[in-house]
């Protein structure tokens, strides 16, 4: 399939930090972690991938800006762009050899997402969208499932853990879920959790003290397919609140709509 200058530009980067991350991931052993915080593990794969997602993406557009989970916000001379990116997203599955994980590569132009990019480089599975273009894996078409009821759904979510996050709004939220839905999952790559409501291998998710590299790919990848994303409250605030919600119109709706009841409770 033929791809534009803006997602090769993405792809040749995404191909060349996972090769290293796919080393490391075979050689788990011989990684030097350090603490980031409580339970909140970073590797030095991890900065390795971020500064070469960097080298490769400001090589290729000079003068973006550019948002990375270990590096924070880098200025650029082009204020108009800005790169989102999450070499390692799932850093705990991964430094716990579980293949759940993935580089997270968005553009955003004048404050909106106009494409991203999801790879995974345990099962090469990439994800890539561009405004107005849909929403592909691996160069199919991918769209959001088509359930409407969520006794028919499963549906993933973000679990709070040691030192991050509200443990007791969690346990109301899964707590009302669990008694709407086929099945609930944690997975703990939140990209990756987007990328498969994309494709329709989960009807919907929500997550809560999520950063804006976690899910700006993800975003327009629901979107390309067909599906909607919201934070939830329903509003398009998701980098500011810290939490989102996503899935087909009526799934979307219900997720909005169990969440805000068991926030009453």
């Amino acid at each position: 399939m033929h791809h534009s200058a803006l997602l090769n530009v993405m792809i040749a980067a995404a191909r060349k930090t996972a090769r290293a991350l796919k080393r490391d991931f075979g050689e788990l052993e011989k990684l030097q972690v350090s603490l980031k915080g409580p339970a909140n593990f970073v590797s030095s794969a991890d900065r390795r991938a971020e500064e070469t997602l960097f080298a490769e993406l400001s090589k290729a557009r000079p003068g973006y800006g550019f948002l990375g989970e270990e590096g924070g916000q880098r200025e650029g001379a082009d204020k108009s762009h800005r790169w989102i990116v999450d070499p390692l997203d799932g850093t705990t599955n991964f430094l716990h050899g579980i293949p759940q994980f993935a580089i997270s590569i968005a553009l955003e132009r004048e404050h909106a997402i106009i494409a991203g990019l999801i790879y995974n480089p345990a099962n090469d599975e990439m994800f890539i969208a561009e405004k107005g273009k849909g929403a592909f894996m691996n160069e199919q078409r991918i769209r959001v499932a088509g359930r409407k009821r969520l006794a028919d759904s499963v549906i993933a979510c973000g679990l709070p853990h040691i030192g991050r996050g509200d443990l007791a709004l969690a346990a109301k939220e899964t707590g009302a879920m669990q008694e709407h839905v086929a099945g609930l999952r944690r997975f703990g790559a939140a990209a990756l959790d987007l990328a498969w409501v994309a494709a329709g291998r989960l009807d919907g998710y929500w997550e809560r003290d999520i950063k804006p590299w976690d899910i700006a790919a993800g975003l327009i990848l629901v979107r390309e397919a067909g599906g909607f994303v919201s934070d939830c409250d329903d509003g398009d605030d998701m980098f500011a609140k810290s939490h989102v919600a996503a899935g087909n119109d009526a799934i979307h709706k219900e997720l909005l709509r169990v969440l805000k009841g068991a926030g009453k409770g």
